[in-house]
């Protein structure tokens, strides 16, 4: 922050003025920036010092001019004063507001809010997806009611936000909204990406989330074991409605596409490899990033099951995709079906990819992150737990090649 600025009395000569006194000016000087100030006061300038901004001689009326010159000194250092006090920028405009008794026109924390979420609203579909808006738009409700809860008001000066607001809107969120921890650090992340777009615009100068923690905590994750994926698939179903979703679960563990990537999967998607083979090649709806996905048999017949289906051609997909909603809705309905007690949604099928299809079965980790899309190995260690089995598959291997070493050296 910089604090330093200059500050000078002068005379300004007013156009055609035949006075021998003129009127004496305050300039104060920030940087490049400077701004000036009638001091209300003539003075003759031939009883002026220039180099010390005073009036000269010991009359009464030389000592009373110079007092009042040094109170409105005094009124501006005490102006910088208050803003380095507050945290505020040392600005040209700033000090002028302060030494007026103003203070600079603040952003109201609620408002700044609501602008963000209008122009997201606006780049949907282009920039952002709809999830996305609905996220803020949630935490935009949650933090509304904190205020009216904490504060019994609608909406907070931005500079009132400190780390108790943050602990508090934490607490709040999980006692009285009834969050779980990772949901409520979900909804402070956006906020706190609110807050970040108040430090950048110079608006806040403290960051309120100095020192707070937003670590998530690790969840342990539903996937298949291979043998539930074969229970599922050997499973005749008493309607054709749960046979769809029956095979559109089966493709994204053989694929690891999420529910939207699925989605919208075209015809012209699918591809000749480098192998000769069927690839997936597509654009992950989430993040943008390319994926690309050889076929396996499973997937490939599913894709084949489906590519006389009236409702495909029509809409020129490759799968006839119910609303995610319904999706888990009939999936937990499979899980009764096949006597699964797992928890099932659509992205169990993912995980399930990342684990007993690829991981286990020796694929990669970083194959598999390029297969699912990530930009890091972080996030598909996030996703691919490795089971048991392909732990116990990795000391076997140790076993053996230590057993073969021993043998070689007793001989």
């Amino acid at each position: 922050m910089n604090n330093r600025f200059s500050l000078l009395f002068y005379f300004k000569k007013p156009k055609n003025c035949t006075h021998q006194e003129l009127p004496i000016y305050m300039r104060i000087t920030v940087g490049c920036a400077r701004t000036e100030i009638s001091t209300q006061r003539k003075w003759d300038p031939s009883r002026w010092n220039i180099a010390a901004g005073r009036a000269t001689g010991t009359k009464e009326d030389a000592r009373t001019l110079n007092a009042y010159l040094d109170t409105l000194q005094a009124r501006v250092y005490e102006a910088q004063r208050q803003l380095i006090a507050d945290q505020q920028p040392i600005t040209v405009k700033n000090l002028r507001l302060r030494f007026e008794g103003k203070r600079a026109a603040s952003k109201m924390f609620i408002e700044v809010f609501r602008n963000h979420n209008e122009k997201i609203k606006q780049l949907v579909d282009t920039e952002f997806s709809p999830g996305t808006i609905e996220r803020y738009e949630t935490a935009l409700s949650h933090t509304v009611s904190f205020l009216r809860w904490k504060f019994k008001k609608d909406d907070i000066d931005i500079q009132e936000l400190n780390y108790e607001f943050v602990s508090e809107l934490e607490f709040w969120l999980k006692s009285i909204r009834k969050c779980s921890h990772n949901t409520s650090i979900k909804y402070i992340s956006n906020i706190k990406k609110i807050v970040n777009l108040c430090l950048k615009n110079g608006w806040l100068q403290r960051d309120p989330f100095l020192g707070y923690k937003m670590s998530k905590r690790e969840v342990v994750r539903e996937v298949l074991s291979q043998d539930e994926i074969n229970r599922i698939a050997a499973k005749e179903f008493p309607t054709n409605r749960l046979g769809i979703i029956r095979d559109i679960f089966l493709f994204s563990c053989y694929t690891g596409l999420a529910y939207a990537d699925v989605k919208k999967l075209r015809r012209h998607e699918i591809v000749t490899g480098v192998d000769g083979e069927k690839w997936i090649s597509t654009q992950r709806k989430k993040t943008d990033t390319s994926s690309k996905i050889p076929l396996l048999k499973p997937a490939l017949a599913i894709l084949q099951k489906y590519e006389r289906e009236p409702l495909c051609i029509s809409k020129g997909v490759l799968l006839p995709m119910p609303s995610n909603q319904k999706m888990n809705a009939y999936l937990k309905e499979i899980a009764d079906l096949c006597g699964i007690t797992k928890k099932m949604t659509f992205h169990t099928a993912r995980h399930t990819f990342a684990t007993t299809i690829t991981l286990t079965n020796g694929v990669p980790i970083e194959t598999v992150g390029k297969m699912l899309g990530h930009r890091n190995l972080k996030t598909t260690q996030h996703y691919a737990k490795i089971l048991d089995k392909k732990v116990s598959d990795d000391m076997m291997m140790l076993r053996n090649k230590l057993e073969s070493l021993s043998s070689t050296t007793v001989q």
